[in-house]
């Protein structure tokens, strides 16, 4: 008996579309725009035909790729997933964690990109949603159970939260030694300066 083999169920329009954006995605990281539709199509394990019944045209795929790179939607989720009934040093750090991922990925594709082409043209400024105050208000929202332990207000604390995970993560900044989350959250909540015990002489105040 002779087995014909069965092609595969092809995947429906949104998960199709899905899995080129984010095959591309991973070769744009790592080669650069300048990928080639062959080179996709392996990627995704589809027929080079395949990605022109999604995309008219091979720079289209590329900017819907670099545009999912910035799509604030995932990074939202992870930080509304983070368990706010956990102590705020958790939370914080969770959040810095997911945040630098972020960021890595960021940098990675500015560089990948020749920093051209990442902030998307006028008209994608003008329609695409304000990803700080998003981001700010998810943060805010992190930190809101445990506002009365803060000598800021919610929406401050998680403004200067994302300022030191930036600048504690650009790799121009940090070279090959960022900050971890959990310093990062330390420097936020504790500061550097050494405390003298509960019960000891203090030092000098300044």
């Amino acid at each position: 008996m002779i087995l014909i083999p069965r092609r595969a169920t092809p995947l429906p329009p949104d998960e199709r579309r899905a899995a080129l954006v984010a095959s591309t995605l991973e070769l744009v990281l790592a080669h650069g725009p300048d990928v080639s539709t062959r080179q996709i199509a392996q990627a995704a394990g589809v027929a080079e035909g395949t990605i022109f019944r999604v995309f008219t045209t091979k720079d289209e795929l590329v900017d819907a790729a670099v545009a999912s790179a910035f799509d604030p939607t995932p990074l939202l989720r992870d930080l509304a997933a983070i368990d706010r009934a956990a102590p705020l040093p958790t939370r914080l750090t969770a959040a810095v964690d997911i945040l630098q991922r972020r960021t890595a990925r960021i940098f990675r594709l500015m560089d990948a990109l020749g920093c051209t082409g990442a902030a998307g043209t006028g008209r994608d400024r003008q329609t695409r949603p304000d990803q700080g105050a998003l981001l700010r208000q998810a943060l805010t929202d992190l930190i809101e159970p445990s506002r009365d332990q803060l000598r800021h207000e919610p929406r401050e604390t998680a403004r200067r939260l994302h300022l030191l995970t930036i600048a504690g993560s650009h790799p121009r900044f940090v070279e090959d030694d960022p900050l971890s989350p959990a310093e990062i959250v330390s420097t936020l909540l504790d500061g550097i300066r050494l405390r003298p015990e509960p019960g000891t002489a203090g030092g000098s105040p300044c």
